[in-house]
């Protein structure tokens, strides 16, 4: 995570740490926050943010010694996550094991556990438990046509792209002077800044396009990407991929995938963007409409298939119940492919050939590095959050939890979200005043804990954030004021502050991000101005532990 970014590519998973504690204790365990404000400074609490996997024996032995560091260093709370902590009934034995070493371990040293329970963004660990519950965006309309027992899609209208074999890069509609001519390829060398190669292309409405590319690179610093912007939404990114490209690597295909939403053109990029050492290579570029691709299959998002200006067939009877069976298990529940080669229409009523058919179904989006949101809307997604906070309560007994409501990109798109006629910041505020419920049920007296940006409105509760269809305006007012925001918007951080404060939140200041020690100073200048800030966290996202002693002490010293 960068903390001066709106993009943190983490999983919610979490461990925290408190510092001062003789001087300011916190609230009693049992008792949730109040609204009263809280002295500023010096900040009572550090935590300690860390991400482990507890079926691991040697995570376990890590997860001890970095204990005894903490509490040696000051600290006094862990944020503890885990993937499987969204599916704790399918671990073995072994697992609950390990969380009992941990909670001892914990009380050894007089640190509080924290679980990180509700993934609600960076949602594959609860959809292991229903991959079909992702949060999914319609297709509408494709054209699939019958052959003999199946029906397959054909594109409507065929995709032109020009020069994609790229034996002449002027086919394309233009590209940055640093892409060259390379016989049958496009060649970037040592590019200076942006070096792009761009093509509009025609599209219709409410479709799932898929575009592979071959790419080869020599000692490429930058990552090269696939971008397509939506030319009637001011040029809106469509897609979010990592596509996995090596600084080194001979010809290889990579994919990116999208629905063209209410588009009729739009905008092909390949390319970097900043320039870059090293050489890289394009080539055999296609653009083609596909469906079926991950088809999601619940309540909430409906499979229609109707003749041509006819009847509506009937799953079952007319065709074979329609699934694509690598959707959401590659390689395990909650993982989901980008790209593999989608399932046909299987008929079981004799259609007269060429009969064509048109298709309405919704498809989950993969964000950069695999994340996908669970639908919120769907029934059987507050059934799961309950569980999981009933199984993740069992098995902890924690007085505190934290809730991992987390950058939001794919939210209020599928039907079940769209009917309730709500903006996805009234969807979100419902979310997040369901979970508090679901958690106080069952451990009324907790005190929780948030991530900030998806109810800040200096951060991510804006309008057009990815692929959220509208705005996350009043999000915020999901969140009673006992809930405690752990506020990571350094780049607006006096803004943001200054907002949580205002609506009687405590605040922990989410730091660190694998930055400089001292740069936490920056945040502690801007917290003097408000009240109710109560701790640092110490928050890594590549695992490095190795400055949790400097962080104590840049804190402890700040006047």
């Amino acid at each position: 995570m960068i903390c001066n970014s709106t993009c943190r590519r983490f999983s919610s998973s979490a461990l925290v740490f408190c510092c001062f504690a003789a001087l300011f204790p916190p609230p009693a365990l049992s008792q949730p926050f109040t609204t009263q404000p809280a002295i500023a400074h010096p900040l009572p609490d550090l935590w300690l943010y860390c991400p482990t996997n507890l079926l691991v024996d040697q995570n376990i032995t890590n997860l001890e010694q970095l204990f005894d560091r903490a509490a040696a260093a000051g600290y006094s709370k862990i944020l503890i996550a885990d993937s499987k902590l969204g599916f704790l009934q399918d671990q073995p034995p072994k697992y609950f094991a390990n969380i009992e070493k941990v909670k001892a371990r914990a009380a050894q040293d007089h640190l509080e556990l924290i679980p990180s329970i509700f993934p609600i963004g960076w949602s594959n660990d609860i959809l292991w438990n229903d991959p079909n519950l992702a949060e999914g965006i319609p297709v509408a309309n494709a054209l699939f046509v019958s052959n003999g027992s199946a029906a397959t899609l054909q594109p409507d209208p065929p995709i032109t792209l020009k020069g994609g074999d790229f034996s002449n890069i002027n086919l394309w509609d233009w590209h940055d002077d640093s892409v060259t001519q390379d016989g049958g390829a496009a060649k970037v060398q040592n590019p200076p800044g942006n070096a792009r190669i761009v093509q509009k292309v025609k599209v219709s409405p409410n479709r799932q396009y898929h575009i592979s590319v071959r790419i080869k690179t020599q000692n490429f610093t930058t990552t090269p990407e696939v971008k397509v912007l939506a030319n009637q939404h001011d040029s809106m990114a469509l897609n979010y991929d990592d596509l996995g490209v090596q600084h080194s690597q001979d010809w290889t295909t990579h994919h990116a995938v999208f629905n063209s939403l209410d588009n009729t053109e739009v905008t092909l990029y390949l390319g970097i963007w900043g320039g870059s050492q090293g050489t890289l290579w394009w080539d055999d570029c296609s653009f083609d409409e596909v469906g079926l691709l991950n088809v999601l299959r619940r309540p909430g998002a409906p499979v229609t298939v109707s003749i041509e200006n006819g009847q509506t067939l009937t799953e079952g009877t007319d065709y074979a119940p329609i699934s694509d069976p690598r959707m959401g298990n590659q390689p395990w529940n909650g993982s989901y492919e980008v790209w593999h080669t989608p399932p046909a229409i299987t008929l079981l009523k004799n259609l007269p050939n060429n009969t064509r058919l048109r298709v309405n179904y919704s498809h989950p989006m993969i964000i950069y590095s695999g994340s996908v949101c669970i639908c919120p809307s769907e029934p059987k997604t507050t059934k799961i959050l309950q569980a999981q906070a009933q199984h993740v309560h069992d098995a902890f007994n924690a007085k505190s939890y934290f809730m991992s409501h987390d950058e939001i990109r794919v939210w209020n798109r599928c039907p079940a979200c769209t009917n309730r006629n709500l903006t996805s910041g009234q969807i979100l505020a419902g979310n997040a005043a369901f979970c508090t419920d679901a958690i106080r049920t069952i451990a009324p007296n907790c005190r929780l804990y948030i991530w900030s940006d998806m109810f800040d409105p200096n951060h991510n509760a804006v309008d057009n954030y990815y692929l959220a269809r509208g705005p996350f305006t009043d999000s915020w007012l999901g969140l009673t004021p006992d809930i405690a925001i752990a506020n990571w918007n350094f780049g607006e951080r006096d803004k943001s502050l200054a907002f949580f404060a205002s609506h009687g939140h405590k605040q922990i200041i989410a730091g660190y991000y694998d930055g400089p020690v001292n740069d936490i100073t920056k945040w502690l200048d801007s917290a003097r101005n408000v009240k109710g800030v109560v701790g640092v966290m110490y928050t890594t996202w590549q695992g490095d532990y190795s400055n949790i002693e400097a962080f104590a002490k840049a804190v402890r010293n700040y006047r």
